[in-house]
């Protein structure tokens, strides 16, 4: 995502600092599959507009990239698909950090549908879709892993919070069938 967009396609709901923001987006019309909801690429798209959003609100925008050439690269992600979303239903993704080390971040999003396209999910809503990432901050012209600087690993560590009871599963085994 363009941290350039327009308003209508980088809604962020205001927050406390004590936790990130939550990105809202619309489903569109060309987000929509042959079964007649919303296409498994495009929840990872609207996942990828919550990472986005994170790292601005952790200093990790595109100034910081463009001064040091590092970045936050995902090397692992696990995505839940809970139920169907349709075309025009307005989504909320909740971000959580759920550990930050020297080189890592462990975080996860949440996808929720809403009623508007700025509310916030009621407290009791379940997602509709859950991802829980790792990322690893890289510096781009060495190749390799390199520290977070103190203040973006502070900002990070400060938003840590408990793992959601989803978080840490592996897709089950299926046994073949000979």
């Amino acid at each position: 995502m363009s941290e350039q967009q327009s308003h209508e396609e980088r809604t962020v709901t205001e927050n406390d600092g004590a936790s990130l923001p939550l990105v809202h987006r619309t489903v569109r019309p060309e987000w929509i599959d042959y079964n007649g909801h919303m296409s498994e690429a495009f929840y990872v798209l609207v996942f990828g507009y919550a990472t986005d959003a994170m790292m601005i609100e952790t200093g990790l925008h595109a100034g910081y990239r463009e001064s040091t050439g590092c970045s936050l690269y995902t090397v692992e992600s696990h995505l839940r698909y809970l139920r169907d979303v349709a075309e025009g239903a307005h989504l909320a993704v909740r971000t959580r950090l759920l550990g930050v080390d020297a080189k890592k971040a462990r975080f996860c999003h949440e996808l929720y549908v809403v009623d508007a396209p700025d509310d916030v999910p009621e407290p009791a809503a379940e997602p509709v879709a859950t991802t829980e990432l790792l990322a690893l901050h890289v510096d781009q012209q060495a190749g390799r892993t390199a520290p977070f600087p103190d203040s973006v690993r502070e900002r990070l560590g400060a938003l840590v919070e408990p793992a959601p009871a989803w978080a840490g599963r592996s897709i089950a085994e299926v046994p073949a069938v000979r």
